[in-house]
């Protein structure tokens, strides 16, 4: 998702829901899995030591930021590299998440903590790889069965940014080559989403979430041994 006036709210909301856990748990040596333009590091420099960008070789983004070329089910790297791990929107695009996660959690220290967040309602983005949407029950049951102790599962909004945000959205499909709507759209949309925002604030129904963050940490090997 592209930072524009279509999208601004979910990408405030998002950011600073990110920042504020990654001040808690983040730390070290970092590795940021599908890392892209690596968007977060500025956010994320106060808080760590090393930022490691892993992408595939076939990405789309501008590569003069990745780290390391490989993917989420084959990071190069040794196990128990990293002391945290972040993952922002990405498990959505991977046929086999389970996978992606073993991975992650073979390449983080013990104790170290992986920060993802992942869509649950929301369309259809990077067509055609785009394969997955998650409920915090399934997500709880794939870091489980992966071996991490889930910390948290941050719902990022209520029903009004989710169907505000969407709305505005679906308004960009009326700006067509023949008649520029743009700047009327963009002031309609940021409109929506004050709104939304404000509503969100009043009645946030988190079953209709656009997106969790979830905290998971690595258990020790001591603790996995006494379970």
């Amino acid at each position: 998702m592209s930072k524009s006036p279509r999208n601004r709210l979910i990408h405030i909301l998002h950011d600073k829901a990110l920042e504020e856990v990654i001040s808690r748990h983040c730390q070290g040596k970092l590795i940021d899995i599908g890392c892209g333009t690596k968007p977060y590091q500025a956010l994320l420099a106060p808080y760590i030591t090393e930022h490691i960008g892993v992408d595939h070789q076939s990405t789309l983004h501008d590569k003069s930021n990745i780290d390391l070329f490989g993917t989420a089910y084959q990071i190069p790297a040794d196990d128990d590299s990293f002391d945290s791990a972040i993952c922002t929107a990405v498990l959505e695009h991977l046929e086999e998440p389970e996978l992606a996660l073993k991975e992650c959690y073979r390449v983080l220290k013990p104790g170290g903590f992986a920060i993802y967040s992942v869509p649950f309602i929301w369309h259809l983005h990077e067509e055609p790889r785009d394969f997955y949407r998650f409920t915090k029950y399934g997500l709880k049951y794939l870091f489980e069965k992966v071996g991490f102790e889930i910390i948290e599962i941050k719902a990022l909004s209520g029903f009004w940014v989710t169907f505000g945000q969407l709305f505005v959205y679906n308004l960009y499909r009326y700006n067509r080559s023949v008649i520029k709507w743009t700047h009327i759209i963009d002031g309609i949309g940021l409109l929506i989403q004050g709104i939304v925002y404000v509503l969100d604030k009043l009645d946030k129904t988190e079953q209709w979430t656009w997106m969790y963050i979830i905290i998971a940490r690595k258990r020790e090997s001591d603790e996995i041994h006494k379970s």
